[in-house]
């Protein structure tokens, strides 16, 4: 960069007010410090639009490494289930072609026997009566009915 002093600064200081005159002097300074607020936004948005296509490149990058590896998982998921296929298929003495029919893989739907309208608790009624725990609630008349002092008469 131009290393620019405190002498060289008076020096163009005098200058200035030499060639530009007392009167015009604020305005003109004014005009070249809007001028270089200008320049130094315009330089820190080409900056900050460098460092973002950087990163989008490298961002780019990335996501390109991971769809690579998720491809070779899938490769691999793929070759060892055929390689699987090809064993089971063996060891069942069937041929690989029975192995995509989903009639022949699927079994029968046999009831399970179970009545599913009862509703069964997690603890059992010979703990719960032995160990004191309600089993059945009471709406709000009703415990007020059965708390209520007695009057005396």
């Amino acid at each position: 960069m131009i290393d620019i002093g405190l002498s060289k600064m008076a020096l163009i200081g005098v200058v200035a007010l030499i060639v530009i005159g007392p009167e015009k002097l604020p305005r003109v300074a004014r005009t070249v410090g809007a001028l270089l607020g200008k320049a130094q936004r315009y330089v820190a948005d080409v900056k900050s639009e460098v460092n973002r296509s950087m990163e989008l490149d490298e961002l780019k990058k990335m996501k390109d490494t991971v769809e690579n590896a998720a491809r070779d998982v899938e490769q691999s998921i793929q070759t060892s289930a055929s390689e699987f296929e090809k064993d089971l298929a063996q060891a069942s003495g069937t041929a690989s072609a029975d192995l995509h029919d989903p009639l022949a893989v699927v079994p029968a739907y046999r009831y399970p026997g179970k009545n599913w309208r009862l509703k069964k608790g997690a603890m059992p009624q010979w703990y719960k009566a032995r160990s004191g725990v309600r089993t059945k609630a009471l709406s709000g008349a009703a415990r007020v009915a059965r708390y209520r002092p007695q009057k005396f008469h």
